[in-house]
């Protein structure tokens, strides 16, 4: 059976995370087989191991250990994770050429903004709200071609969630 990956990317303070999990609820209270893969802690460490591919390498492990209990769907979040070289990377770092779908979450500087401000509690607000701004910009021009777009301003967690479950065309009747 083939593998199937939607990685799901934007800006810090678009959803991701959050609609990572609520499609993991949805999809659990259908009885549809999947994982979740939250990429921003495959290589959380300091210094930064990026020359190192550690979250290649994480991700290499625990997507052979999800395989070999039959898993083939994955959710997968991370705010660069629709880039085509990074969409590249961890397709190969999978190993079993997966079908792809990305989708970039978005949504204006002003809820970046007011939803990083509930998040981020200690000295690293504005760090956050500069480093989603750059990184905004990046992503709505740089994506992997066929990305789908959807918007999160004024939405909720379990509207964007089936959007993106409506997409994969995961659903109950497959397993």
């Amino acid at each position: 059976m083939t593998s199937e990956v939607v990685f799901i990317g934007g800006r810090s303070g678009t959803g991701k995370t959050s609609t990572g999990f609520e499609m993991h609820a949805m999809l659990s209270v259908a009885g549809v087989a999947h994982c979740l893969i939250d990429g921003d802690f495959l290589d959380m460490a300091y210094p930064a191991p990026s020359e190192h591919q550690l979250a290649e390498q994480n991700l290499a492990a625990m997507w052979a250990n999800y395989r070999a209990v039959g898993h083939r769907r994955l959710i997968y979040t991370n705010t660069a994770c629709v880039l085509p070289d990074v969409v590249h990377d961890l397709t190969t770092a999978m190993g079993d050429n997966p079908e792809v779908r990305t989708v970039l979450l978005t949504c204006t500087d002003a809820t970046a903004r007011a939803r990083l401000g509930r998040r981020e509690i200690g000295s690293t607000l504005d760090q956050h709200i500069a480093s989603s701004a750059r990184m905004d910009t990046r992503l709505r021009t740089g994506v992997a071609p066929g990305t789908h777009r959807i918007p999160t301003d004024n939405r909720t967690v379990s509207d964007i969630a089936e959007e993106i479950i409506g997409l994969t065309g995961w659903s109950a009747a497959t397993p």
